[in-house]
């Protein structure tokens, strides 16, 4: 009997998440490669990539909720795989569904200056969407399309495991988190999503609409850059 397609998927991927929880549990940082693979000449995040990439072709074909009939392009995510911060936002918006990147628009361009502004390169950090498929009209994801993509976002994060995630908007923090506490009470504190310290800040795209917003994304950022430098932060 061939087994469904989704099943499979849902296999792997718990497989691949035992593992990576497995291996921090005794204090293994960096993943091992797989039996037979051969170090010489890899960049160091070559075994991530092994991860990866077959996670990634699943989700390009995935029609695991309603949004794969809308969509024009699969955004998976992109950035260093040996990142030390991961941003998460809501979804994809038009620009993204047509060149099939994440923050590539607006939101996206507003996002590298406030990166830049840390010291930062784009590229040098990972960036994802809690779903990857762009929602019709540019709506919230529906909690369903949301828990259908909840595996590849855990897959991204547990192989990278960044130094801290920044969670972007409210709908990236109520998916990572649980919670369905206002932003209000989500900003300004260190929270923990499997062990990884997480900062919850405004999406850009509500800062393009809120410019004075600004000043407190930037508070975040201090946050952020306070853990990325080893200091204490407020739990």
């Amino acid at each position: 009997m061939i087994q469904d397609p989704r099943q499979e998927f849902r296999s792997i991927l718990k497989d691949t998440r035992h593992l990576l929880e497995s291996l921090q549990a005794g204090g293994i940082t960096k993943v091992p490669a797989p039996e037979g693979f051969s170090r010489k000449g890899l960049s160091k995040n070559k075994n991530k990539e092994t991860i990866l990439e077959p996670i990634r072709r699943k989700a390009l074909v995935c029609q695991a909720c309603r949004l794969c009939k809308t969509r024009t392009q699969v955004v998976f995510g992109e950035g260093s795989l040996d990142a030390r911060l991961a941003f998460v936002g809501e979804g994809p918006g038009r620009e993204e569904d047509l060149q099939g990147r994440p923050f590539v628009g607006a939101a996206g361009t507003l996002l590298t200056r406030i990166i830049q502004a840390m010291k930062l390169q784009r590229e040098s950090v990972y960036i994802a969407n809690v779903v990857k498929c762009r929602p019709p009209q540019n709506r919230p994801p529906e909690p369903d399309e949301i828990e259908a993509c909840h595996d590849y976002l855990e897959a991204q994060l547990l192989t990278i495991r960044p130094k801290v995630i920044c969670a972007l908007g409210r709908t990236a923090a109520t998916a990572l988190l649980e919670t369905n506490a206002p932003m209000s009470t989500l900003r300004g504190r260190t929270f923990k999503w499997k062990e990884i310290p997480l900062i919850v800040t405004f999406h850009p795209a509500y800062l393009l609409r809120n410019p004075p917003a600004k000043k407190l994304v930037w508070q975040d950022m201090q946050l952020v850059l306070a853990i990325l430098a080893g200091r204490p932060s407020q739990e």
